[in-house]
């Protein structure tokens, strides 16, 4: 408990904004594994525990995962004005750059060395989806269904999309309620013990 403790907290609303603008500017392909080390690393204010609950709700909601944890932090911290304001930074500078980019891309596009570097990108994108599940993978020891179980789910999970191409609408909910039954159950379990 004196982890949360020594948490930090945003100076204002305008320091939400400012931190996730920065953090979208620098996420071209995947800001996930740098809005972890920023907010739990550097900044301090979430652990990583909190972070990881943050983001199973934001990938049930819909929108973009990264958006929809700016709108939880911002909530937490300064209501709905921390709320905005972590969206609108998340947001707007970014949808300034991507409308310029979309622009130059229907002129260029047709460049094998555009289509070649978005190729490489790709790449890159993955890489970094799969350095952040590692680096967030300590959190399942206190998951309270345990490493075999979400290490089970995470095997079945991606079976199910990858390998046998169920739809993810049939996968989350599926595996979804399976998983929050059993942890359900198994804090149930150690409440009364």
């Amino acid at each position: 408990m004196a982890e949360v403790d020594e948490l930090a907290r945003p100076a204002s609303p305008r320091d939400l904004f400012l931190t996730f603008n920065w953090l979208a500017l620098q996420g071209f392909g995947g800001v996930l594994a740098i809005t972890q080390r920023v907010l739990c690393d550097e900044k301090r204010w979430l652990t990583v525990d909190q972070f990881v609950e943050s983001m199973a709700v934001a990938q049930v909601l819909p929108g973009p995962n990264v958006v929809n944890v700016a709108l939880m932090v911002g909530d937490r911290f300064f209501g709905w004005r921390g709320a905005f304001a972590a969206m609108a930074g998340m947001l707007v500078v970014p949808l300034v750059l991507v409308l310029a980019l979309t622009a130059l891309y229907a002129q260029f596009s047709v460049h094998p060395a555009v289509s070649g570097a978005l190729r490489g990108m790709g790449a890159v994108s993955a890489g970094l989806i799969v350095g952040t599940g590692l680096k967030l993978a300590d959190a399942l020891r206190r998951n309270p269904m345990g490493v075999p179980v979400s290490v089970g789910l995470l095997v079945a999970t991606f079976a199910a999309v990858a390998v046998m191409r169920w739809p993810l609408l049939v996968v989350l909910p599926g595996f979804g309620v399976l998983a929050c039954a059993f942890a359900w159950r198994r804090l149930d379990g150690e409440a009364r013990a």
